[in-house]
């Protein structure tokens, strides 16, 4: 076997920041050529350098196709894992740009509700105008990669439904929005002012399988405690926006929450889903890290205690 050490470019190969970058962007894209494009590259360059990166990692990350590309199951676990990595770097990256400036302040917030409308719009516009030097990064993700960014850091505040996503974390209540259930325009339901729990047992229910689609979920079960009373589930990794182009396909009906109806989307209708005469609803919370010693953030969150003092008091 030839001995390849006095070769001078025999060296350990090793996997950069771009070859990541350039990955996740076709995995997003479904297509080199597309993504190259995007990031104003040669189609050559991005196939030898996402070919070379599966070379360094062993793992053959996409299925190549006269269609495009799209990930294999190792893959998906690989570009999972890039995301987060790309992410951290550029959080640091924008948290040493802003040190460099001389700014006052970084507030990150994490959520997985609208922005459309409601309260979490009105409390980041208040936040703001109280407190315009401190720079706001909103980021809407899943829990999974919301909870890993409040961990190391990245984030400094979630604002999401369900449990606390740290055991650690000191967690605030904030509001309550109301459940609806998202139609068809021409959708039998629709004539309904109100639609009950039980009108939904003969339908196709889809949700995202981001947040707060499991919580949504957890109470349609809840309503519908027996199997047979249930309607059909589908869940779909996708976002909610995408889940309601699939609602306007008629492929299905959804659930949503009060403040997604803010976001005009042609060919949707939106009713009030009622357990009997009562509105059902989720409710959120804020949580961070209690040894956050960030000035914006607890400015934040004094505001929050004071939009929100029913929840701070207990009442």
């Amino acid at each position: 076997m030839a001995n390849d050490k006095g070769r001078p470019d025999a060296r350990p190969l090793g996997v950069d920041l771009q070859q990541l970058r350039f990955a996740v962007t076709a995995a997003d894209i479904g297509s080199f050529r597309q993504a190259a494009d995007v990031l104003r590259l040669r189609q050559s360059q991005m196939s030898r350098s996402v070919r070379q990166l599966e070379h360094s990692i062993g793992v053959v990350v996409f299925e190549r196709s006269s269609g495009g590309v799209k990930p294999t199951p190792g893959g998906r676990e690989f570009l999972r894992a890039a995301r987060v990595i790309l992410e951290q770097v550029d959080a640091l990256v924008a948290s040493a740009q802003t040190n460099r400036r001389g700014e006052t302040g970084r507030l990150a917030v994490g959520f997985c509700t609208s922005l459309s409308a409601g309260n979490l719009r009105k409390t980041l516009l208040e936040f703001k105008v109280h407190s315009p030097h401190i720079e706001l990064v909103t980021v809407e993700r899943s829990r999974t990669r919301l909870t890993t960014a409040l961990r190391n850091g990245t984030l400094d505040i979630l604002i999401v439904t369900g449990v606390s996503p740290l055991p650690e974390s000191q967690t605030f209540p904030l509001w309550s929005e109301r459940i609806l259930v998202a139609l068809p325009k021409d959708h039998p339901l629709t004539t309904r002012d109100v639609v009950l729990w039980t009108d939904l047992r003969d339908q196709t229910v889809l949700l995202s399988q981001y947040d707060p689609g499991q919580e949504l979920e957890n109470v349609l079960i809840s309503k519908l405690s027996l199997p047979g009373e249930r309607p059909q589930i589908e869940r779909h990794d996708v976002s909610r926006g995408i889940v309601k182009s699939l609602i306007s396909m008629k492929l299905g009906i959804s659930l949503v929450m009060e403040s997604d109806i803010g976001a005009s989307f042609a060919g949707l209708v939106y009713r009030e889903l009622r357990d009997g005469i009562r509105p059902s609803y989720l409710s959120f919370s804020a949580h961070w890290r209690g040894d956050n010693e960030n000035p914006a953030l607890h400015a934040f969150l004094k505001l929050l205690a004071e939009r929100y003092p029913s929840s701070a008091t207990g009442e």
